[in-house]
């Protein structure tokens, strides 16, 4: 008897072990997203700045090594790398970021953030997630937890990412500076999803090659000599130099650059002076250059430079100062085709070929790029966010949030179930155990 029992309970157990295996990313994503929400809205309740994100990344840590990963921490700050092995085979690489952002949230919502810190003025901001790295937290959380129950579906090594700092654009390069792929393994191939403030739930958008573009801060100094504004004759004036200059960089773009390649030159900021009746010595004027190839990137850049001091020679001032700031600069997005080539269907089988739509490329960026600069395939998918019949009426109504709007929000349940989804089924079939 004891012997039948025995069997009985191991044939059960294997036709569960059975069911586990066959179970698709779908269903355990539905079956676990209470869970899921609750991580979720924890993460969004309590956001953290860029660099500072040390509750947060204990929080994915924890996550991760109950999952089964074998997780380091502090790694290029606060970055967090989990590794899953799981017999031979290729290494994947996930990455999630961690940051949030100084915006005070408005959505109303009973989980929102309340965080609020000082800024470097002494004034106050809030603290909020507007731009769903939660989202792509819990995803990369649900992933994890789906990959380390389900092991007999994949064979090879998952190298999990937590990165600090996309924001700023520094956390993909902190990580890396701090052997990111000389202490873990390199990975051969690595994706990441980001939510789409203009995609509706239940949809995902990609595009291979240039999907988003170098972004370079600049700051320029056009320089002076003050004095008395009602004797203009008796000074050189900073400001009409950089109202000189303002009007000067867009020919860069549109008399220097081919008409086909995307590129933009923006002025953000301008300061200068104290008073109405007083010629500054100097005037302050920040960019952002976007653009897609690195040729057009060293165009820019060279054109805002020699404009800068051809302006400030025409009036005999001293030479400008114009500095590119490295700590800001992010490199290109570039898809790699191939593994865009092999994803694109398996998300198309999971998700229904409409949901899986071509993206247009955008002028913004993402330092996930640096992956792909430092030699691994990369491919970043957009994850639709807002549920359609809210996107319909704030269609009707023009007032479509974007992303680091203090009005932005995810409708979190399809958002979770559409990236888990979708994520888990890319890594199956990358992962695949050799037949």
């Amino acid at each position: 008897m004891l012997r039948r029992a025995a069997l009985t309970l191991c044939l059960c157990s294997a036709a569960l072990l059975g069911i586990a295996r066959a179970e698709p990313p779908a269903e355990w994503a539905k079956s676990h997203m209470s869970e899921l929400l609750d991580i979720y809205r924890d993460l969004h309740q309590a956001p953290e700045l860029s660099l500072q994100e040390e509750k947060t990344a204990a929080k994915v840590a924890t996550f991760w090594e109950e999952a089964g990963a074998e997780v380091t921490t502090g790694v290029g700050g606060t970055g967090v790398v989990g590794i899953m092995k799981n017999g031979n085979g290729p290494v994947l690489m996930l990455r999630t970021d961690l940051d949030a952002l100084p915006v005070t949230e408005r959505t109303g919502l009973v989980y929102s953030s309340k965080v609020k810190v000082k800024n470097t003025d002494g004034s106050t901001t809030g603290v909020m997630h507007a731009c769903g790295h939660d989202i792509h937290m819990t995803d990369l959380i649900g992933v994890a937890q789906y990959l380390g129950s389900h092991k007999d579906d994949w064979s090879g090594t998952v190298m999990l990412i937590a990165q600090p700092a996309e924001e700023r654009g520094e956390g993909a390069r902190n990580m890396l500076n701090d052997g990111l792929f000389e202490r873990f393994p390199k990975p051969d191939m690595a994706l990441a999803l980001h939510v789409d403030a203009t995609l509706e739930t239940g949809k995902i958008g990609y595009r291979a090659g240039y999907s988003l573009a170098n972004v370079d801060a600049v700051d320029v100094t056009m320089r002076g000599r003050g004095g008395h504004g009602a004797q203009p004759h008796t000074t050189i004036d900073p400001i009409v130099q950089a109202a000189q200059l303002i009007v000067a960089l867009q020919t860069i773009v549109s008399r220097e650059i081919s008409p086909i390649e995307p590129a933009v030159i923006t002025v953000g900021s301008i300061h200068g002076g104290t008073k109405h009746n007083v010629i500054p010595d100097d005037c302050h004027l920040q960019l952002t250059v976007r653009s897609f190839s690195d040729e057009t990137r060293t165009k820019l850049l060279d054109g805002i430079r020699r404009k800068a001091k051809a302006i400030a020679d025409s009036v005999g001032a001293p030479e400008p100062e114009v500095t590119v700031v490295e700590d800001e600069a992010t490199p290109a997005l570039f898809n790699d085709e191939k593994l865009v080539a092999r994803v694109a269907p398996v998300l198309k089988r999971v998700l229904g070929e409409e949901n899986v739509v071509d993206n247009e490329p955008s002028m913004g960026g993402e330092d996930f790029s640096r992956y792909g600069r430092a030699g691994v395939p990369i491919f970043m998918f957009s994850l639709g966010s807002v549920d359609p019949h809210r996107m319909a009426g704030l269609k009707r109504t023009g007032a479509v949030p974007s992303l680091h709007s203090a009005v932005y929000y995810p409708d979190a349940e399809q958002t979770l179930q559409t990236g888990i989804t979708a994520m888990a089924s890319a890594a199956l079939d990358l992962l695949a155990p050799e037949k």
